[in-house]
Order: C-alpha cells, then sequence, then structure tokens
C-alpha cells in the first residue's frame, strides 16, 4: 500500500464539497438507484446499498430523496442508468478515473472529454490508467480526543478483519479487501467514531504534483465533479501539504 494519505486529500477538498451539496445529493441519489437496482432495494441484503444510504445520511440527504431513488429503481419511477468509468491523465501525469452514471452516453462523454481536453488533461481509451489503481474500503478514525495508541489500534483493524493500517498525527487510516469492508466497518463502529467509510479506488503510486501544476489540476477536478453525471474522481495525484 501507498505511503500516502488519502484523509490529507480529503480534508483538502471538504469546504468545496459542502458548497455543492445540491449536486453532491443528486450523485447520491444515482449512487443509491444503481445499488438498488443491481442488489435490490433491501439494505439489510444489499451491503452495497447499505453503505450508500450511510453516506447519503452523513451528508443530511432527506429521506424523502433516499426513498425516490429506491423506488426508481424498483420500477415506481421513472428513469434507466448505467454506470460508464473513464480513464485518462491530467496536468504533471497524473492519472484520473471518473465514475459516471448516466441516461445518456453521448452527453456525458462529451462532457467528460470537455473538461479534459480544456484543462490541460487527455482523456485516454478504456484500461489506460486503470490498471493504477486497486479498488479498496476505506475507513478514516480521527485522533484528536482518542486516547488510543499505534499497537492498540493495529489488534483492532487486524482483528476486524482489514487489511493494512496507515497512522499519522491526525489519523489512523484503515484499507480493507471491498468484499470485507461492511463487515469491517461495522465491527470498528462498536468501539470508534468513524470519520470517513467508503469503497473507493486506490492508487498504487502517487504523483508529486509540482507546484506550478497544482491550480490547472484542481481546475479539472473540480470541472469533473462539477459534472451532474459524474459520481467520483479519483487520482493519483500527491498534492504538497499546503
Amino acid at each position: 500500500m501507498s505511503g500516502h494519505s488519502k484523509w490529507h486529500n480529503i480534508q483538502g477538498r471538504k469546504n468545496a464539497q459542502d458548497a455543492k451539496r445540491g449536486k453532491i445529493f443528486q450523485k447520491l441519489s444515482r449512487d443509491i438507484y444503481m445499488a438498488a437496482k443491481s442488489g435490490g432495494p433491501d439494505p439489510d441484503g444489499n451491503p452495497q446499498l447499505r453503505l450508500v444510504m450511510d453516506k447519503a445520511r452523513a451528508a443530511n440527504m432527506p429521506k424523502d430523496n433516499i426513498k425516490r431513488a429506491i423506488d426508481k429503481a424498483t420500477g415506481v419511477g421513472g428513469g434507466n442508468f448505467e454506470e460508464i468509468t473513464y480513464e485518462g491523465y491530467g496536468p504533471a501525469g497524473v492519472a484520473i478515473l471518473v465514475e459516471a452514471v448516466t441516461d445518456n452516453r453521448n452527453r456525458t462523454a462529451s462532457a467528460v472529454r470537455g473538461d479534459f481536453n480544456r484543462n490541460g488533461g487527455n482523456l485516454g481509451e478504456s484500461g489506460s490508467v486503470s490498471f493504477m489503481f486497486d479498488r479498496k474500503g476505506y475507513i478514516a478514525i480521527e485522533r484528536e480526543d482518542l486516547d488510543v495508541d499505534e499497537d492498540q489500534m493495529f489488534e483492532d483493524v487486524i482483528g476486524a478483519g482489514a487489511e493494512d493500517l496507515q497512522t499519522s498525527e491526525e489519523v489512523f487510516e484503515i484499507y480493507t479487501d471491498p468484499k470485507d469492508f461492511p463487515d469491517v466497518r461495522d465491527e470498528l463502529q462498536k468501539k470508534y467514531d468513524l470519520a470517513s467509510a467508503e469503497l473507493t479506488m486506490v492508487p498504487q503510486n502517487t504523483v508529486p504534483v509540482p507546484a506550478d501544476k497544482v491550480e490547472q489540476l484542481q481546475r479539472l477536478i473540480d470541472k469533473l465533479e462539477d459534472e451532474d453525471d459524474v459520481s467520483e474522481v479519483y487520482t493519483s495525484a500527491e498534492f504538497p501539504e499546503d
């Protein structure tokens, strides 16, 4: 596992994401739709749906919005969405994966391609960068006011079934196999408050971003995340600490 801290990027983007709450609800609705469509509308029997619903509640998404998304997946509402992944490179050679949920492939592809082209990136072919990432479960536990040392946390994390623990002054970061993620999350929740818990794509290696490329790369990521059809953007970027 790379020594790169995902938590650093999460914290660095939190304020910008808070400002996009309406779009976050729209993206969560599509994630709920896809999870319910593929695994059924019962969160007790559908771990992926339960995960997305937990994420929606954490974002203070209204219950009615969650119900409408599930209703659409079960045929009560309209809509026919599909998941698509786009791959490419950004400034400084940073690998970028874009996950989208759309009812119009042409519209989404045109928007994503335009964002890459206008912001110093290049949209690639399928498989051009996905091999550089691994699907992982990710859990973060903040260390502030937490009277637990690294040895105790490691024992709890491995005992819960996780693969890896990374420690910094601010946070414990835990990585799991995707299929083990719900069980690890539920087990750790019995002892700790989780600052973040999600399925994600983790770069096998990160690319340090030079100071003169940070603004351009950040603009590309922002534009992609602003697209209505885009649900997640993953990169191999390692931004400067400041």
